[in-house]
């Protein structure tokens, strides 16, 4: 199957010019988790993560995209989607633009792991259990805990979303990238230049998603990924014995398909 069957086209994109708080804006407005970033002739030069929006270190509205953006893989309409996948993968991105070819970089289309995802759930790699591609190194927080407490765990990590769970342990939902970009929480620039935290006082609860949608070890991966589908999530939690055992996330389904499914802890 080749990229083009699969794709989305007219991919919201923006100016390496403009703001990065116009950017935001884009991502919150169309709730993305990546933006095509092209130059003055409308080429492809880069993506934008929501990663690198939680990274914004200033209000002001000169900041451009150009100083956050990165690199991407050259995937084209032509691409076979295996391929397509493993240059997700190694890039770490979730959403990579569709260029015409090698030659010409005009922007075609926006390529998700979801889109990929979509298309592979018959595949026997996917045969295997929850339990062989789980997380089981978990972050979580909780319902009050200060967004500032969240803000550095999902920029530093490579999680996307910490599970919240009560006092007692029991898993409640969920807080990701797309929540605190939605709510508006951005790192605000501080006068005192030793500080590493933004000014903020929301807490989790207020942000959070819900409900939990949840597997078990013993869910065959096919089975979550249909659950994942359904329900137009990133990710689900893993749970045993009411205790969140682990999390399984598009990443490991995708990794799952392209290099099988050596666990990940």
């Amino acid at each position: 199957m080749k990229v083009n069957e699969i794709m989305s086209k007219d991919a919201v994109c923006i100016n390496e010019h403009d703001s990065i708080t116009h950017a935001r804006q884009l991502m919150r407005d169309h709730y993305l988790r990546g933006l095509p970033v092209i130059d003055e002739e409308e080429k492809v030069i880069g993506i934008l993560k929501d990663k690198d929006i939680l990274n914004i270190k200033a209000t002001k509205s000169n900041v451009t995209v150009e100083g956050y953006m990165h690199a991407c893989p050259l995937i084209t309409p032509e691409t076979d989607i295996a391929d397509a996948a493993k240059y997700l993968l190694d890039s770490e991105i979730g959403r990579c633009p569709v260029v015409s070819s090698n030659e010409d970089r005009s922007l075609e289309g926006i390529l998700s792991n979801s889109d990929i995802l979509a298309n592979i759930a018959g595949n026997r790699k996917l045969d295997a259990t929850v339990a062989d591609i789980m997380t089981t190194n978990v972050s979580t927080c909780t319902p009050h805990d200060n967004l500032t407490k969240v803000w550095p765990v999902l920029l530093e990590s490579n999680f996307s979303g910490l599970p919240v769970v009560s006092e007692k342990g029991e898993p409640m939902g969920i807080v990701t990238r797309m929540d605190m970009i939605r709510s508006g929480f951005i790192r605000t620039s501080m006068s005192d230049t030793h500080a590493t935290q933004p000014k903020d006082t929301t807490m989790v609860e207020k942000i959070m998603s819900t409900p939990v949608y949840s597997v078990s070890p013993d869910t065959p991966i096919k089975d979550c990924l249909k659950q994942m589908l359904h329900y137009d999530v990133g990710r689900m939690t893993v749970i045993d014995k009411d205790r969140i055992a682990g999390i399984v996330d598009r990443t490991d389904i995708l990794r799952a398909f392209v290099i099988g499914t050596d666990p990940v802890q």
